[in-house]
């Protein structure tokens, strides 16, 4: 297989990384599933968060493969999202957090006036372009079974109950009240939060 640079991306809150073990296990999947590595990486042995980085949130986005190509430290913005637009592909794969986002960027170009996307791959709710999304059914929230890449943020709401796993096909989409959009650097209580009737047609 070709060499392909994949990432972590990693919420710094107080000078802390957050839900490191959940990163740590996808990254070591990841190593194992696509390239062959059995070794087993402890990020905070192999990653030291610099004096630059304050008490303020910032994101780690470590790019990797064999070994760490790179590190970067940002300061982090929530963005605004007011509506969301359907896309569609059924070929589309992103099943580990590959570097390259060529597709997904191809869809959210398309976008139009809409702030996100929603992307629907063989009639069944996915991901946004960032984030896992969850629906509400009036009694709880119930997160795709088919994500593209299923996030560190959503294991850990799944372990703790606060979300279920459900098969979402884009004709459940009316059924529900309301979608959250969370990831890495999004946690519950922040996550953007919109009535189903934002979630436009392509």
């Amino acid at each position: 297989m070709p060499h392909t640079l994949c990432i972590e991306t990693i919420c710094i809150e107080n000078r802390q990384f957050r839900n490191l073990p959940y990163h740590e296990a996808r990254l070591n999947r990841t190593r194992r599933e696509l390239w062959g590595y059995h070794d087993m990486w402890n990020l905070a042995e192999l990653v030291s968060i610099p004096d630059t980085v304050d008490h303020t949130l910032h994101k780690c986005r470590i790019a990797y493969g064999k070994e760490i190509d790179d590190v970067r430290w940002e300061t982090y913005t929530f963005r605004q999202i007011r509506q969301i637009r359907r896309m569609y592909s059924d070929t589309i794969d992103y099943r580990y957090k590959y570097d390259d986002r060529m597709e997904l960027n191809a869809l959210f170009s398309a976008r139009r006036n809409a702030d996100e996307i929603l992307i629907i791959k063989n009639g069944l709710v996915t991901d946004s372009l960032y984030c896992n999304v969850a629906f509400y059914d009036g009694n709880t929230w119930l997160t795709p079974s088919t994500p593209l890449l299923p996030g560190t943020q959503r294991a850990a709401l799944l372990n703790r109950g606060m979300i279920r796993e459900a098969i979402i096909r884009e004709a459940d989409i009316g059924q529900y009240s309301r979608i959250k959009l969370f990831n890495a650097m999004i946690d519950w209580d922040n996550a953007p939060e919109l009535d189903v009737c934002e979630i436009l047609q392509s």
